[in-house]
Order: structure tokens, then sequence, then C-alpha cells
């Protein structure tokens, strides 16, 4: 085994980089400053969940803009009516359509093609002709006006560019340092802000349109009766009265240049002062010039602020709104209409906040939890290889300088699911360094010198550690498409951690090994514990008590079925919609009386969880009819409800999730763990036999069902972070059935007469010492996890440490025995048509050649 220069120096070179680009997360910010121009990385962004902030996604409203459209095609339509001397009554809003209903063809012809001349180039890309937004067809004496799918989507495009500017300029209003604004899937706009703890403002200001517009009020319509044709009934903002509005802008608020809260001189009562443009300020002047006397309505998204009656004309473009505005609101509104309104209103179908108090405890944790699981695993490397253990330990520390330096370079941010995916990156970047471990003691055992033990052992582990890996990336793959936030950073780390393991196991410690063989002159590699010669397992047959295992399998994971069922799991909101509040005080919370307080609320069902010596209290209602707006309206009641009876709570964690988001998280959580068994399933199917691709599902359904039911009999959140541990599970599991698989492969061609349940129990009984240190190193990374992880984490880490159980028996006990039913069965159905297929399994053990 030979080294070439250029391989070492390239690899060192990897190495420097990597560690270059982790030191920028251990600098002080002075430091950082002064040295941070010279390092390829930044530091690694913390999420929210770390440093506390608020995290919201919006819905532009596709439906208003269309509705928007039409109403403007509407307008147009009864102007070209109008000036063909046919009645405006013609032209109607039929649904999604505008239908214009002349009296004869003639009329047709005349009016026809200029509607058709309303249509605007939509989805115009590179020379070739744009489609048109709108489809106009007439048949009889009747013309149709549809929206095009391409206007549809260029509008909906075009809206969310403006909406992701205007929520800027507002965001700019409310002073949030480095605030993530940015456009997510199609309609869709995320809003994260550091910092903020209450988004109370920001909602207003993110929440309305403010379109704004001055009308005309026709004093001589009754605001209780029926509105006549071109007058619309508004309520007014706050005073409970209806006003009988104009239809016809007498002044559009696109005109305003500025506004500003300030207080009346006379009541001292907030007030909001606003200025036109120049034309503005001219139309303003010519309107209240023509109209002294009259009364004058402004209005807001549909609400009249105030309607005062022009008492002399304004030449100066400038004028006040009154109301019962606040302080507050009156700050509110002049931002609006500073920034502009939106194309269309927006929907907040997600929001999450995390107090600074919590997210300082979460990094605590994570890097208390962190280091102690990196200890427990390189303290177990150590007691298992001695002074060899020493080496991989200097692969594990590399692994997680890398892994941070590769999430700095990537621009990722970390979230307290992503330190729990670094944790256990490590713990299953140490399976690699037990394989290559064992595979080296069984060269050595078989008389192989130093420099041979160390190349044949790398190179048989290399097959395993690949498979292995490849099967768990897929599932993390799949994770990162379809999860969300926090969940596909659990999914991103891991997957670089995985890719990691492989250069710092096959490359890094390799050169280790073979620089420790050379220098020591070494003829025979012998890798003993620190207590000496590893004790080993005695052979055991495994396929003789095949029955009982799969039996009590069988009953565990019937048993699961039925707590799947009864009690059912306990679904968080991520799944179910709803909100969620953690609320901290200084001193005990008396649970009966929030309790009494979110009932009167009448929010539907409301659950209650006490924490920390009983002065947290986490508080869960049940998702609101109504659509979005009705979560925020009750998550603004709950906060105002727990303030009012515990005057010094304060907010650590509060999330709202809609029902739009709930029903896409569910499908999208259980599509990727369907996915991923299938995935799983053709990896296998490919790299070895059919046979053990389905042998691999099987057993993988018990592990799944076990786990379902460990979450329904412990009442645990079955959220994002349960899914993230189901397809964690399914990575690890097939891991170790790969591990037991490859070794199976590996004697069938060795031992070609064997009977195949001898050779099962010969290759599980090989390989069962790799599997419970691989299983004991992933627990001892988790157990801090699950122990001080919190409450983030612990949903993810007590079922890991479960599955991992779970998934190790099921690999010794279960595994085999299905392989060898598939086997059996698949040769007595070829036997009875006198024929053997091609890479099937022989009674003997045999493989034939595929």
């Amino acid at each position: 085994m030979h080294s070439s220069k250029w391989a070492v120096a390239s690899c060192a070179l990897i190495i420097v980089f990597g560690i270059l680009a982790s030191i920028p997360n251990i600098l002080t910010p002075a430091a950082l400053e002064k040295y941070g121009r010279f390092l390829p990385a930044n530091p690694v962004t913390l999420g929210l969940d770390l440093k506390g902030g608020s995290h919201l996604v919006l819905k532009v409203d596709a439906a208003a803009l269309q509705k928007a459209r039409l109403n403007v095609l509407l307008n147009d339509v009864r102007t070209i009516l109008r000036k063909a001397g046919q009645p405006v009554s013609a032209a109607r809003l039929a649904g999604s359509n505008l239908t214009v209903a002349l009296p004869d063809r003639i009329a047709v012809d005349k009016v026809l093609p200029e509607i058709r001349g309303l249509a605007a180039p939509a989805g115009v890309f590179g020379f070739g002709p744009g489609q048109s937004d709108i489809d106009v067809s007439g048949s009889g004496t009747t013309i149709t006006v549809t929206l095009t799918p391409a206007g549809i989507s260029d509008r909906l495009t075009a809206a969310v560019d403006q909406s992701l500017e205007v929520i800027r300029r507002r965001v700019d209003q409310v002073g949030v340092a480095e605030p993530l604004i940015q456009r997510v899937e199609g309609d869709r706009i995320l809003v994260q802000l550091p910092g903020l703890q209450d988004p109370t403002r920001l909602r207003q200001l993110l929440g309305s349109t403010a379109q704004m517009s001055f009308h005309m009020l026709d004093a001589s319509v009754d605001p209780n009766g029926v509105a006549p044709r071109g007058v619309s009934i508004l309520p007014g903002a706050d005073d409970g009265r209806k006003y009988p509005v104009e239809d016809r802008v007498a002044l559009s608020g696109d005109r305003l240049a500025d506004a500003k809260a300030g207080f009346d001189q006379r009541t001292n009562a907030p007030i909001v002062s606003f200025s036109f443009d120049s034309a503005g300020a001219r139309q303003f002047a010519d309107i209240t010039r023509s109209n002294v006397g009259r009364p004058f309505a402004i209005v807001l998204d549909g609400k009249v602020l105030t309607a005062p009656v022009i008492e002399e004309p304004i030449l100066g473009g400038q004028g006040m709104i009154r109301g019962n505005f606040s302080v507050e609101e009156a700050s509110v509104l002049s931002a609006l209409l500073r920034s502009g309104a939106l194309p269309a209103p927006l929907t907040i179908i997600e929001e999450r906040t995390v107090g600074p108090n919590l997210g300082s405890d979460s990094i605590r944790m994570g890097l208390y939890t962190g280091l102690a699981g990196l200890a427990a695993v390189v303290v177990l490397m150590q007691v298992l290889y001695g002074s060899w253990g020493l080496i991989a330990n200097f692969g594990l520390v590399l692994h997680t300088v890398l892994t941070i330096g590769t999430l700095g370079l990537l621009g990722s941010t970390l979230t307290l699911p992503g330190i729990a995916g670094i944790i256990l990156g490590i713990g299953m970047a140490v399976d690699a360094n037990i394989l290559i471990n064992a595979r080296i003691r069984e060269e050595t055992a078989a008389g192989a010198g130093a420099m041979k033990a160390l190349d044949v052992g790398f190179n048989k582990a290399y097959a395993t550690i690949v498979d292995g890996n490849m099967t768990t990336m897929v599932g993390m793959l799949l994770l990162f498409m379809f999860g969300s936030g926090p969940v596909r950073g659990f999914a991103i780390t891991m997957i670089i951690g995985l890719a990691i393991s492989m250069f710092t196991s096959i490359t890094f410690v390799r050169y280790l090994m073979r620089e420790a063989v050379i220098r020591r002159k070494m003829k025979r590699i012998d890798i003993h514990s620190i207590f000496g010669k590893v004790w080993s397992i005695p052979s055991f047959s495994f396929m003789r008590g095949r029955y009982i295992a799969i039996a009590m399998s069988a009953f565990i994971s019937v048993s699961s079925v039925v707590l799947f069922f009864t009690p059912g799991l306990n679904y968080g909101i991520d799944f179910v919609g709803g909100i969620q509040v953690v609320a901290d005080s200084k001193n005990p919370i008396d649970l009966a009386v929030v309790r009494g307080k979110m009932e009167g609320l009448n929010l539907g069902e409301v659950a209650l969880q006490e924490f920390g010596h009983g002065s947290t209290v986490l508080i869960r209602v049940q998702r609101q009819s109504g659509g979005e707006e009705a979560q925020t309206a009750a998550l603004q009641l709950i906060r105002d409800g727990v303030k009012e009876i515990i005057p010094d709570a304060t907010f650590e964690r509060s999330e709202v999730v809609g029902p739009t988001v709930s029903a896409e998280l569910a499908r999208s959580g259980f599509l990727a763990v369907g996915l991923g068994m299938l995935a799983i399933l053709f990896y296998i199917w490919w790299r070895f036999e059919w046979h053990f691709a389905v042998g691999a599902i099987a057993t993988l359904i018990l592990d799944i069902t076990k786990m379902v039911g460990f979450f329904a009999l412990m009442q645990i959140d079955f959220n994002l972070t349960a899914i993230a541990a189901l397809l964690t599970l399914i990575g690890y599991s097939v891991n170790d059935k790969v591990v037991v698989y490859d070794r199976m492969r590996e004697n069938l061609r060795k031992y070609k007469s064997m009977p195949f349940s001898d050779l099962i129990d010969l290759s599980i009984n090989q390989v069962i010492m790799r599997c419970i240190f691989t299983s004991v190193a992933v627990a001892a990374s988790l157990l801090p996890m699950a122990i001080w992880g919190g409450d983030t984490v612990k949903p993810f880490a007590w079922p890991m440490l479960f599955g991992v159980i779970v998934a190790t028996t099921s690999s010794i006990y279960i595994g085999g025995p299905i392989l060898l039913f598939l086997s059996r069965w698949w040769k007595e159905r070829e036997d009875s048509r006198g024929e053997t297929p091609a890479g099937a399994l022989d009674g003997s053990g045999a493989i034939e050649n595929k």
C-alpha cells in the first residue's frame, strides 16, 4: 500500500482549509473583525431557536389577485360598452369569468376587437412571442373573458416580487437588525427577525395591504339601508359606524409622498399627518375646492379611517387623519402608508417565536450535550481499541471540525436539531472505524502481516462503509427535500457528516495507521482494548430460535399497531395545526387559574403542561376555524390572557401553524418516509439481490412500527422532529442490515456448499461485536441529548435510543430468518417450475451468476 505525495498533499490541503473555515466560530467578535477577512468562511449562522427571534411565513392571496384583475377588466369592458352605445349592465362577473351578453351579432363584431385589445403579454421569455394574460372567446352574442394560467402565474410572480420590496421597507420601520426576507416556493415569503420576541406590531405591518384611497360620501344614502349602484356601505375602522362611500376613487393612495405619526396640538391625541406628491397635491386641491361642505372619506383596506367634512379648500397638499388611535396604532399606520401598498393581501400561515432566554439555554445545552456526546464516543473508542483508538479519535475530532467548517462555507443556519445531527453524525462516523478495526483484526487472526492486514482490512471495509452510508444518505436527502426549517438543518448536517466521515475514515485514519505501522516497523497489527484482548461472544445459532424471535417481534409490532389506534399518536401542531405558547414566570404558576382563563376565551380544547418546578407552563390550543387569520387572532388573545393573570410572564416560545401549513407538513413528512423506504429498496436490490432488498424492507417495517408504538405509548409529540427520527432510524437500521448482508454476500462466494441457515449464523456471529459496538457508540452520543438536550431535541433523542436497540436486535435476530424464509420460498417456487432463475439463492447457499 503506497500513498502518492500528490494524494497526501491534497488531503492535507483539504484538512487545513477545513480547519481555517471552522476557526471563525471560536473567535471573539473583536478578533473576528480583525482577522475575519483572512479566513475562508464566516461563522455558522445560528437559527432562531438558538438566539431567539420570530419566524413568519406569509402567503400571497392568489384569489384576491385574480379578483382584482377581473374587476379591472370589468371596468375597462364597461368603458368600451359605454363608448359603443351598449348598456354597461351587459358585462358581469360569473365566478372566475367575465361575460358580456350583447343584443346582436353587430354589437359583438364592434366590441370584440376592443375587448381583445385589453390583453397584456404574460410569461415572455427570450425572443419568442409571449402568451396573453386573458383568453377572449365569442359564442353567438356572448363574449367570455377568462384569465389564462400564464397570466395568473405572471401576476403572482410579480405580486410576490413587489411584496418582497414592500415587506423590506416595512421591516425597516421596525428596526430589526439582519432580517432574512426571501421567497420560498411559489407564493410564499419567509421573514425571520432575530431578537424580535413580540411580533405583534410586525404582524400588523405585514398582514395589512395598506391600499389607501380617498372617496366622497353620498349624504343622500341611508347607511343602514340598501346602497344604490355606485355606492358601497363600508364599516368604520374604530367607531362602529357605517358610511355610504362612492365607489369612484376621488384620489388614489399611490399619490402619497410621506406619512408621519404625531399629536394634535389642540387635543394632544395621536394623529397621522400625510402629504401628496405634486400631482396628488393638485388633485387634492381640486377635490377640496369643488366639494366644500361635503364629507370626505379616507379608506384603508375597505374600512373608513375618518370622514371629515371639507370646511375649506386645502391647497398645500397636506392633511391629517384623526381617529381613535393609540400611539402605537398611529405609528403602525404611518409606517404602512410610507412603505406603500401590497399588491394583494398577505396571510400569515406560520408563526414561531423563541425568547432570548430559551435561545441562550439552547446554545448552552447544545454545547454541553455536544461535548458530552463527543467525549462519550472518544472514551468508548479508547476503551475498545487502546492506542489504535487514539488514531480513530483524531479522525472523529477532525470530522467534527470539518463539519462545522463546511457549514460555515455553505452559509448554513445551525439549529438545535442541527446540533443533534452533528452529534449523531459523530456516533455514526464511529461505525466506519469499528468496521475497519474489526476487518484488520480478522486479517491479523488469519495470519496476515501488518501492511497486508491494513490494506485488505480497509479494502474489505470500504464497500460496506459506502453501502451503509449511502442508505442513510438517501433518507437524509429526502428529509432535506421534503422537510421544513430546523428539520432541514438536521438533514444537511447529517449529509455533510456522512460525506466527511468517509473522507476522515478512509483517507485520514488510513494514512495515520499506515504511518504508525511504518514508523514502528510493525510486523503484526494487534488491536486490543485497554483491558487486553477483546472478548468475543461464543458462536450462537440464531436460526434455531428464529421462530421465537419472529413471534416476539410480530407481537410487539402488532401491539404497536394497536397503540397507534388506541390511544393513538400525540400529533404536534406541525401536523394538526393550532397554537402553542410557552410562558415563564418568576413565581409558581397556578395551572387551575391559567386553565380557567384559557377556557374562558372560548378557543376550544386547551391542554396545559407544567415545566421547571411549576414556573413554566406550555399552553396548547386547537386549530381555530376561520382560516389562517383566526390563528393569529387567537394567539394574541392567549398572550393577553396570560399577561392578565401572570403580570410578570415572559413568552419563551410561541408557535402558530395554520391548516394550510399543517396539511402540507403532514403530507410531505409521510411522503419522505415512504419515498425513503422505496429508494432504499431499489438501492439494496441494485447492490445485492431482491431477497436482500425485500428482507431489509420487511425488517424495516417491523422496526418502524415498533418506534411508532413507542411514540404512542410514551405520548411524545409526533411532529417534524419525529419524522426526522423515523428517517434516521430507517437509515441507521438499513446501515446495520447492510453490514450483515455484506458479510453474507461475502460468505456466499467463499462457502458455496454451506447450508444457507448455517451461513447466516456464521455471518451474524462474525459481525455481532461490530453491531454491538456501533450501537453502544451511537447510544453514547444520543444519551446526553436525551437527558439534557431540551424539549426540542428530547422527542428525537429518546425515540432514537429506543430505535437503536430495535434496529440492532432486528439485524441479529429478524433480518436473517426473513431472508432464509424468502430464499426457501423462492427455491420451492422455482423447483415446482423445474428451473432456478439467475440471481437466486439456492438451497445450499450458493448464488447463481446474475
